[in-house]
């Protein structure tokens, strides 16, 4: 949003519109979206779309952008739950768009987009025309705070609220919800903390060795 939001600023004819498929309650979220500086929000939301995986999540969200008019969709790299970087490059698939993932800096010049992607310990430069889906990283961007004048405003806007009937016309139905997801949850745990490990006191060089190479050895490193 953020990034969206940087190109509003160098351009007033830039329109946002920002899209989340979730329960109802994300109506608060995309109301903070509007505080930011958003022009419209969408939430597609029903309960046909429960108990979606990366693929039917990315298959409802594509078919709600079939109904809309759009130059880039800019998402985020990764949901801070499952954590699998999947749902914006699939969108761009469901849609035939080109994209671009790991955006760590983006521009506009001319029509197309210079994006600078992180790759390892370098970078490429890449340009992309629109259509097209950029994934972005959150290091170096500062998001701006609502205002009050923009939580006020945020609050008179009218929020669309699109079901599975307002959409379905743009979607594959065997393609959503739980009965579309190939995968799913069987059990989720919180993951273990360390121990504190076993501490070798008063060995010699040598023995300090052998002692780290038997380890190995019985870990199977090695």
């Amino acid at each position: 949003l953020e990034q969206a939001l940087a190109f509003k600023d160098a351009n007033e004819d830039v329109h946002i519109t920002v899209v989340s498929m979730g329960p109802p309650q994300a109506d608060v979220m995309l109301r903070e979206c509007l505080a930011m500086g958003a022009d419209e929000a969408i939430l597609v939301t029903d309960r046909a779309f429960g108990g979606a995986d990366t693929w039917a999540t990315s298959s409802t969200i594509a078919g709600a952008l079939r109904n809309i008019d759009y130059d880039i969709i800019i998402a985020g790299r990764q949901a801070i739950d499952g954590d699998t970087a999947q749902v914006g490059p699939q969108i761009a698939e469901h849609l035939g768009i080109p994209q671009v993932s790991y955006c760590e800096e983006l521009k506009v010049e001319g029509d197309k987009f210079i994006v600078r992607r992180q790759f390892e310990d370098r970078y490429h430069i890449i340009e992309i025309k629109p259509p097209c889906l950029i994934t972005t990283l959150s290091e170096e961007i500062d998001p701006r705070y609502m205002t009050v004048g923009g939580i006020f405003d945020a609050y008179q806007k009218e929020m669309k609220v699109w079901g599975l009937k307002d959409i379905e016309d743009k979607l594959d139905l065997s393609n959503i919800g739980l009965k579309g997801s190939p995968t799913n949850v069987k059990k989720s745990f919180t993951k273990q903390a360390k121990g504190k490990g076993v501490k070798l006191e008063g060995l010699t060089p040598e023995e300090a060795a052998d002692a780290i190479l038997a380890k190995l050895q019985e870990k199977y490193f090695i």
